[in-house]
């Protein structure tokens, strides 16, 4: 039998969007196996074995092989990115020998890894396999990852001590500030790691990317005329977006019998249209500080809102590595607020259906840390955003989404990060009831017919996912 092999970072989000890359390549060629290699997680963000044991049970033509642990060196790098390349450059022994034995009983075609799991690169070719990068934001920061050796090049300097527009084909100018946190000091483990990457990746077989045509196209053109890589050839680039988790593995759709969460029958009672979602990703926290102010400034912009709260990241971690308890909403948020807007708004604990929340027809508004599914999410329910950038290529999302795509309003945070509740006041106004809300609001809905029509048969996504599998015969 032929088999693809999938290796993602062991985080939920790469491993969701890879199972779904995974659904997708047998939705159309059902012929072929996947089998998903499973690296142990460096950090705990989330467990990932519930949703394991579900695409298990649902999906028999997808197999699941964990690899043994490796044991991480100490490192100084700050950066959580850093463990993950660590965990993956060292099980590459591993990889070589699940490769092996799959081998034994399949054909395998072909090997795609995640951005972060380009160490496995020398694996695939020292078994004589192509290897695919599986790169899961959009084709702007992947144009930016390609070209990122030539900034490299191109300076002594770090990008934080840079405080300049940086130039990328196919992008609005971007400043060095906004970079992902691990690129900004180029003594930084991190950004060796990272360098490595773009250098492997523009050497691979072909790069899959979670976008379409028609939400990027300035960026796709610079990716075709091969402007990204200027010393070499660009490997073929397959954009096969959006791809979202559409069951309830990810997004919280009921199953038959199961009660409705409560938010969902609460938007149920609500206006069409008329209620501003805020929720931040898997990783996302902020300060009890952040949290008064984001209560205050929605208070006062007189908006219906579901604001999903988690609580405050532990001494100065921003992430949440660990696991949340759930959150005492009286003891961080301002003293009578949940009374005195609790005609209008709802504040959901630690989580809340996304994805079903974003296709309900009362929701016309989304505040979101940009987190690429979330976007993409967005987008295929035609929902405007506010951009509010927590950590990974989020800032530089901001910055495609506001000035390229336009479909989304920009937060302003001061100097160290804080964003104050007359800026919250303000977005959350400026896009529930204004001009320019309503104009980024038509702007989206174009983005979801567009999205559609990507998928659909003779679409440019369809066509793109054609043209992979016929690399593999």
């Amino acid at each position: 039998m032929e088999a693809i092999v999938l290796y993602p970072t062991p985080a939920i989000g790469h491993l969701i969007s890879m199972v779904e890359l995974g659904k997708l390549i047998l939705t159309h060629h059902p012929s072929l196996t996947i089998h998903i290699l499973i690296a142990p997680a460096p950090y705990n963000a989330g467990s990932t074995a519930p949703y394991i044991a579900s695409v298990s049970s649902t999906t028999p033509s997808i197999t699941f092989h964990n690899l043994p642990s490796v044991t991480l060196p100490p490192t100084t790098s700050p950066h959580h990115e850093t463990l993950t390349f660590e965990l993956i450059r060292l099980n590459n022994p591993n990889v070589h020998q699940s490769l092996l034995s799959i081998s034994k009983t399949h054909n395998v075609k072909a090997l795609i890894m995640d951005y972060f799991c380009s160490y496995a690169l020398s694996v695939a070719s020292n078994l004589n396999l192509p290897g695919y990068f599986f790169f899961t934001s959009g084709a702007a920061a992947l144009n930016y990852f390609l070209y990122h050796p030539t900034i490299h090049k191109n300076t002594t300097k770090s990008l934080k001590d840079l405080n300049t527009l940086l130039i990328v084909p196919g992008v609005s100018p971007i400043p060095s500030s906004d970079m992902p946190k691990p690129l900004l000091d180029r003594n930084d483990k991190a950004y060796g790691f990272f360098l490595d990457s773009s250098i492997a990746m523009a050497k691979s077989a072909g790069i899959i990317t979670n976008t379409f045509e028609s939400l990027e196209p300035k960026a796709i053109q610079a990716l075709s005329e091969g402007l990204c890589v200027p010393d070499g050839p660009t490997p073929p680039v397959y954009c096969i977006g959006p791809l979202i988790a559409k069951n309830n593995e990810r997004s919280g759709t009921q199953n038959e019998g199961e009660a409705v969460p409560e938010c969902l029958s609460w938007l149920d009672s609500q206006p069409s249209q008329s209620v501003v979602f805020l929720c931040f990703g898997s990783l996302g926290l902020f300060s009890i500080e952040q949290l008064k102010e984001i209560a205050l400034g929605l208070e006062k912009s007189h908006q219906r809102f579901l604001w999903v709260v988690r609580n405050p990241p532990s001494e100065k971690h921003g992430l949440a590595v660990s696991a949340q308890p759930d959150p005492d909403l009286d003891s961080l948020l301002p003293e009578g607020f949940l009374d005195r807007t609790k005609e209008r708004g709802l504040v959901v604990k630690s989580w809340a259906p996304q994805l079903a929340v974003l296709n309900h027809g009362s929701v016309g508004g989304f505040v979101t840390h940009c987190g690429w599914n979330s976007v993409l999410e967005a987008v295929c329910a035609g929902v405007p955003m506010v951009a509010w950038p927590l950590y990974a290529e989020q800032r530089f999302n901001r910055v495609v989404l506001v000035e390229d795509v336009k479909i989304a309003l920009s937060m302003k945070e001061s100097e160290d990060g804080f964003v104050s509740a007359t800026e919250v006041e303000k977005r959350v106004r400026e896009l529930m009831d204004s001009e320019s809300g309503n104009w980024i609001r038509e702007r989206t809905l174009a983005m979801k017919d567009g999205a559609k029509a990507a998928l659909s048969e003779g679409g440019s996504s369809r066509v793109a996912l054609t043209k992979l599998v016929e690399s593999w015969k």
